[in-house]
């Protein structure tokens, strides 16, 4: 299948080579300036943050961490199959497919078209990505994003590889968004429920609304709606969250690549440029066939990408919401736990490197059974600046503090409000998970080539200087912070280092990772996050599989299992080649693990999960144990 160089390079790389970052972090100085001062950089500690994973107990201590493992099963070794490897006495099966129909009127993937523009929007999206269960009596659905497609994958039957005619890009709006399907187990697995009346796709071309700050805003209007309050669609969304009262939010990322100009000479400001958006996309063609993406037609659409969509799974006819008051900016995901007093926390990551971590506290409190519905629209936007004493805070992004005219401008622009505050730049912040049994939470930091070579995206000056042992942090950490007062909502916080990842066989130096990663479980990029409910940290990976050089025994990309009271990790599970391990959910008696196994093949190396010289699928898999026990 015909290969592109956009569709080679990841969105990062696209973005990078569009718009050069400003680039060392100032976060890894600080854990290089703390790590130093307490004298955790000995010979016999490869990274200085390791010491604080002896035990992971600096924090929390929990009488735990004196028992056994709880990592109960046989770890799997890293591999490079084409296939999903899971530990012994368990077993996987695929639930859902790219391209397998939800309705009965629709058709069985077409290998060799890859479907058309009416076929994809009756069939399960691309490339799906964060996911959450919810039930309904008797009813178990499924809620999945799909976040974008591979386009010689999916236009593999294009010459170039690209979308070519209006139809293509029918196919390609319809395959992102959000795949909404009822499921039921039979015979041990789980399958699409065909004509469930739960049943629902949302695309780039789903009405929904815009709430919050920003509605109605200026910049967010439009001549299709010079109101600034209704939006077409959502695409690119990444990782997920799920409310108590139970709605899906599905997170906006990397919509920027979506947008072009048929202007050449066209005048990008330094808004837009700030959210990577210019006059070139990645390679969809969308702006080709829809104006709202040609962006010298309609400039303020970008604006109205890049927030968090909430959606009632329950509910076909209900009208998806954009929350504008939890800011604009690549999403991940949206961590949701409870304040002391019921408000509602949502914790935020920016997945680009140099940006910003953030925390939502809502103005309403939580009502077990009461209308919840607009919990989401009020209350106050924070990000986090990290000190290098192992402390830190949470300041509130304002008109006061950040000179910007209105918090409508604020949740807009939220980017240039954390950096007006001096915010702590971070090496891109992946998943956010809260421990179900403490408060706590975990950020995955996937990695930051640019640490210490090129200015960072958010913006500030501070020059490297002193140690700093993972320059050109090509294997990302977690980094926890447990609140002060046991309060989600406070203010400041304590943090340290879960895992630093990396390659002790390759390295000997601050590569080599932290004191819990070892030859048998080490990996690269940690992405995906999840708790389950007996406290263990599910680590999903998205890095380099390459399987050489300072990558040589990482296999392809991988689920692994930490202890937060021991600082144990073991490989659970290892996916085909070329893919991405992403999203986690449990069924709701436990005894189902769904994970997600996105763009297999990306590369053309992989032909999951049909073999032979099938065309490469994303899909969502269920593992189950083979003794029907719980899992989590």
């Amino acid at each position: 299948m015909p290969k592109t160089t956009k569709d080679i390079l990841s969105f990062d790389e696209f973005d990078e080579r569009r718009n050069p970052p400003p680039a060392e972090t100032d976060f890894s100085q600080i854990v290089d300036r703390l790590v130093s001062r307490r004298r955790f950089l000995g010979a016999s500690i490869a990274f200085g943050a390791s010491a604080f994973v002896m035990g992971t107990t600096a924090l929390t201590p929990s009488p735990a961490a004196a028992a056994g493992s709880r990592l109960a099963f046989k770890q799997v070794a890293a591999n490079t199959l084409d296939t999903v490897t899971v530990p012994e006495g368990y077993s996987w099966h695929i639930v859902a497919t790219w391209g397998e129909p939800m309705w009965s009127k629709s058709l069985p993937f077409d290998e060799a078209t890859r479907g058309t523009g009416a076929s994809q929007e009756l069939a399960f999206g691309d490339n799906n990505d964060g996911m959450s269960i919810f039930t309904d009596g008797d009813h178990t659905i499924l809620a999945v994003n799909n976040e974008y497609t591979n386009r010689s994958i999916i236009h593999g039957n294009r010459e170039s590889g690209l979308a070519e005619n209006a139809d293509d890009v029918r196919k390609s709006k319809a395959a992102h968004g959000v795949s909404i399907v009822e499921i039921e187990q039979k015979d041990g697995r789980w399958n699409i429920v065909l004509d469930s009346p739960y049943n629902r796709r949302i695309t780039a071309d789903t009405p929904m609304e815009i709430t919050g700050p920003a509605r109605g805003h200026d910049l967010l209007k439009t001549a299709a709606d010079p109101s600034g309050t209704n939006v077409l669609g959502t695409y690119n969304n990444c990782g997920n969250g799920m409310t108590p009262w139970g709605t899906y939010l599905a997170c906006e990322e990397n919509f920027n690549g979506y947008y072009a100009s048929t202007d050449p000479e066209n005048k990008v400001g330094d808004a837009l440029k700030r959210y990577g958006v210019g006059n070139e996309d990645w390679g969809y063609n969308w702006w080709k066939h829809d104006e709202r993406f040609d962006i010298s037609k309609t400039p303020n659409e970008p604006n109205r990408h890049g927030y968090i969509v909430e959606i009632n799974p329950l509910d076909p006819t209900s009208t998806p919401k954009k929350r504008t008051a939890l800011g604009r900016f690549k999403h991940e995901n949206a961590a949701v736990t409870l304040a002391a007093d019921g408000r509602v926390v949502v914790y935020l990551g920016d997945d680009e490197r140099g940006e910003f971590l953030y925390k939502f506290v809502s103005e309403g409190k939580y009502a077990v059974g009461g209308d919840n519905s607009d919990l989401l629209d009020a209350g106050t936007l924070y990000v986090a600046k990290f000190s290098d004493d192992g402390k830190g805070e949470w300041v509130a992004l304002t008109p006061e503090s950040t000179g910007m005219a209105s918090q409508a401008e604020i949740c807009i622009h939220t980017r240039m409000a954390a950096s007006a505050v001096g915010a702590t730049t971070m090496d891109r912040p992946e998943w956010v998970a809260c421990n179900p049994n403490r408060v706590e939470a975990y950020c995955a930091l996937t990695n930051n080539k640019n640490r210490g070579v090129k200015p960072n995206a958010g913006g500030d000056d501070t020059p490297v200087n002193g140690p700093n042992p993972r320059e050109k942090n090509l294997y990302g950490q977690v980094v926890r912070w447990v609140p002060v007062n046991g309060d989600h909502a406070a203010e400041r916080f304590e943090w340290d280092l879960f895992v630093t990842a990396g390659n002790p066989v390759v390295h000997t130096g601050p590569e080599a990772g932290s004191a819990n990663v070892n030859a048998d479980n080490m990996f690269n990029s940690p992405d995906g996050l999840g708790f389950d409910t007996t406290g263990l940290l599910w680590i999903q990976t998205d890095g380099n599989y390459k399987n050489t050089d300072g990558f040589a025994g990482h296999g392809n990309n991988q689920m692994l299992v930490g202890d937060p009271d021991t600082g144990e990790i073991k490989r659970f599970m290892v996916g085909p080649k070329e893919c991405e391990i992403t999203g986690i959910t449990w069924s709701a008696d436990r005894k189902t693990l769904f994970v997600g196994i996105q763009h297999p093949g990306e590369k053309g190396g992989s032909h999951y999960p049909g073999g032979g010289s099938s065309v490469p699928r994303s899909t969502v898999i269920g593992i189950t144990r083979d003794d029907n026990e719980l899992i989590g």
